[in-house]
């Protein structure tokens, strides 16, 4: 007895100590599990049963109804149930990381690795140049070893304005990275700092404090004061030899060989080590295909191998500031540990947004996705590549095989292209900064490094194809997720609770569609490819079967427009003329359905409940779930479709991040700012009009007894909860006269439509 107590007692205490080295942990929800499978059960259960009294309608009772909205609607109904059994995949097994940077090795032990930090830029109107330098500056304050961090700007658009603005915020940064290090400052993003010193009461204010933050605030002043003013002086010129879809390569290091006179004037003379700063413009002619942001980051790969190296990248949009400093450290608690490491492609952090309104009417923070699905990745093979925010490995992208294959040569240069270098850095790819000693800005390098960025070289190559960012979509993140996981690559989503990355998040209507456009095309693009995540095989194919439902849910989410669209036009219409589509409230399938209906909305408001939100939430959740589905969901889908059978060109437009303070204005308050275009709100406003117009007709029918009560009740509770839900839409037609209101014609276009779909309604019923 003493003996098993001994033994038990040892084993215990090499579990605590295990636990104590730990660099992270791993938490499996098991009762949220529990849960999520009881509930899917019964819901199926429920499923089955709607769909035995559709399919035995059209076997015995058809003749007394028309058949085509019950058909309509069975279809819907199947779209439906298919796309709800893929996202039972994330809640299978819901699981949280946290990460212990405090018991990672000192800086000057040699196993921390070298990190190369990518952001990449394309239209500084759309893209104001002074937020995006402060992103540069942000990444370059990460809390990591200096000679070990390295920074690549990619410019697209090969703006002069972005290349002065590197220049300014290099010599700013030699003052800002000492005084970041030296009181622990947060946010490391000096605008976000200094734009909000009064929440900064964590640091002590000791007098030698306040004198060094008045002269980082005066050398910030400066640097914002050059920034803009020289972009405003140069923004009016025009270079008919050099446009943003024309252009050479540019690659430079921005270091104090390269400061002009002016800003050397404000250099900090007490110059502390730095981290390597570059510059790219890539090529770019209209007869060759740039493929978007893939082709820039795959760019950025290459410049980096002959310069820094790093095993391992950090990727961040421009407008996506680091927020805290730890982060980089966080990420290497997974791939220093030898267990997991080897078969870790990416380590993924979420969008946090600083300019989100209490109400976020447009879900600008993408509630659910963050706190919801990505936790349900966590338990499978792990999380989709979202953009940015992630840390990922080098080595993964260049698809070098987790089992420890290697290519010869001349395997090598038909893969990766015939630059020497290049190759060389494949090979000591294991000891990155060993090249970054080398003279960087030499003849030969920069030349080299020239043609890495040239739009000739991944000609005959596989470049965008089996390495690197796959071209295959506009969500080149998603396509490149997903090829990296039928590999047999893992990630790993990691959501601190200090946010450690913050954006600017679209805060109007007009934006937030035309983004949700670009994402359901380009995730349509990926379903409709050889790649489509429902059938694609291979022979090393290592895609875990809940893993692929994920990526099949994703790749058809914006299919989900057929349905809402169906349900927002057949059931008012057939309950305008009284023809029942659901069970009698006295009829037994009636449970099913109110089941399924009821049921599926208390889920989704238990999930916003536990994300810290509240029933107005849920609310705007609802609404905007409409609103997209109705419009951007079939307009992408749309675009998507006539790119694959080439009736038009694969396009991308970049979100506006420059701030409009009118429509920030409506969006802080929680009013829907309708100035968007008419192809967005005539859908919209049809619909509500529909369900209004049907649901005052209907119900006067039901009084008059014209109907009965118990086969309408369905119809009618669904007519009303769309207009509980189409609140603010009702509200900009009938009830605001602001600018920012629906405008009359819009609404007047929209009732001369539902009365010719009223109209076609009535002669299709007759069919």
């Amino acid at each position: 007895m003493q003996r098993e107590q001994e033994q038990r007692r040892v084993k215990t205490s090499k579990m605590e100590k295990s636990e104590v080295e730990a660099l992270h942990h791993r938490q499996v929800h098991k009762r949220w599990a529990i849960l999520n499978r009881t509930y899917a059960c019964l819901h199926i259960l429920a499923i089955a049963a709607i769909l035995y009294y559709r399919a035995a309608f059209f076997l015995f009772h058809s003749k007394y109804y028309n058949r085509l909205p019950w058909l309509v609607i069975f279809g819907a109904e199947l779209i439906l149930a298919f796309m709800w059994i893929l996202k039972q995949s994330y809640n299978w097994q819901p699981v949280t990381r946290t990460a212990f940077p405090e018991k990672l090795p000192k800086d000057n032990e040699a196993l921390l690795p070298g990190i190369d930090v990518f952001i990449c830029t394309v239209d500084p109107n759309k893209e104001p140049t002074f937020e995006v330098m402060n992103t540069v500056i942000s990444a370059m304050s990460l809390d990591y070893p200096a000679h070990k961090l390295s920074v690549y700007l990619s410019d697209d658009g090969g703006a002069s304005v972005t290349l002065n603005a590197m220049k300014h915020a290099w010599v700013f940064a030699t003052w800002w990275l000492p005084f970041c290090r030296s009181y622990n400052i947060k946010p490391i993003s000096p605008k976000a700092y200094f734009e909000n010193l009064s929440k900064h009461n964590h640091i002590n204010y000791t007098k030698e404090f306040i004198q060094d933050k008045e002269i980082v605030k005066e050398k910030y002043e400066i640097f914002k004061q050059r920034v803009r003013s020289w972009k405003e002086k140069h923004e009016i010129v025009s270079d008919a030899k050099r446009t943003p879809q024309d252009h050479p390569a540019i690659v430079q290091v921005i270091d104090e060989r390269c400061i002009e006179d002016q800003d050397a004037t404000t250099l900090n003379s007490d110059l502390v080590e730095m981290p390597f700063l570059v510059y790219i413009a890539r090529e770019k002619r209209p007869s060759h295909p740039h493929h978007f942001k893939a082709g820039a980051l795959n760019v950025l790969q290459r410049v980096s191998s002959i310069m820094s190296n790093s095993p391992y990248i950090l990727v961040l949009d421009c407008d996506m500031y680091c927020n805290d400093s730890i982060s980089a450290r966080q990420a290497m608690c997974f791939y220093v540990d030898s267990k997991i490491s080897r078969s870790l492609a990416w380590v993924q952090f979420p969008q946090k947004f600083h300019n989100i309104s209490e109400t976020d009417i447009y879900d600008s923070r993408m509630l659910t996705t963050w706190d919801v699905i990505f936790p349900g990745t966590n338990g499978l093979q792990g999380p989709l590549l979202a953009g940015t925010n992630f840390y990922i490995n080098r080595k993964a992208l260049y698809g070098f095989r987790i089992d420890g294959g290697n290519y010869d040569i001349n395997e090598l240069r038909y893969t990766f292209g015939s630059s020497n270098e290049f190759t060389k850095s494949l090979v000591q790819n294991d000891k990155p900064n060993e090249m970054k000693h080398r003279e960087i800005s030499s003849d030969y390098l920069q030349v080299e490094a020239q043609f890495l960025a040239s739009c000739v070289y991944e000609e005959d190559t596989q470049w965008g194809k089996k390495v690197g960012f796959r071209y295959n979509s506009v969500v080149e993140d998603v396509m490149t997720g997903f090829m990296l996981h039928t590999e047999g690559w893992q990630s790993v989503y990691l959501n601190p609770e200090s946010p450690q990355f913050l954006g600017s998040a679209t805060t109007n209507l007009n934006e937030a569609l035309i983004q949700g456009s670009r994402w359901s095309a380009g995730l349509f693009q990926i379903g409709l490819s050889k790649y489509c995540p429902l059938l694609y095989t291979s022979p090393t194919l290592r895609l875990q079967i809940f893993q692929r439902m994920i990526y099949v849910w994703a790749s058809f989410c914006s299919l989900d427009f057929l349905p809402i669209t169906c349900f927002a036009i057949i059931p008012p219409i057939c309950f305008f003329y009284g023809i029942p589509l659901y069970p009698k409230v006295s009829d037994p399938f009636f449970i099913p359905v109110a089941f399924v209906f009821v049921s599926s909305r208390l889920k989704h408001v238990c999930e916003v409940l536990l994300c810290g939100e509240s029933i107005n939430a849920w609310l705007n959740l609802q609404r905007i779930v409409m609103i997209k589905g109705l419009t951007c969901y079939a307009y992408g889908t749309l675009e998507c479709v006539m790119t694959t059978l080439g009736l038009r060109k694969a396009s991308f437009i970049p979100t506006n991040k420059a701030e409009d303070d009118d429509a920030t204005k409506w969006y802080q308050i929680g009013k829907f700012d309708f100035r968007t275009s008419y192809m967005f709100l005539v859908p919209i406003v049809t619909a509500v009009i529909l369900n209004l117009f049907s649901l005052v007709v209907g119900v006067a029918r039901l009084i008059v007894g014209y109907i009965s009560w118990d086969t309408m009740f369905a119809q009618l509770v669904f007519s009303f909860y769309v207009l509980i839900i189409s609140y603010s839409v009702i509200e900009g037609m009938f009830l605001r006269k602001d600018p920012a209101s629906i405008p009359f014609t819009a609404t007047l276009i929209s009732t001369l439509l539902s009365l010719v779909v009223f109209c076609l309604g009535y002669f299709l019923l007759l069919l």
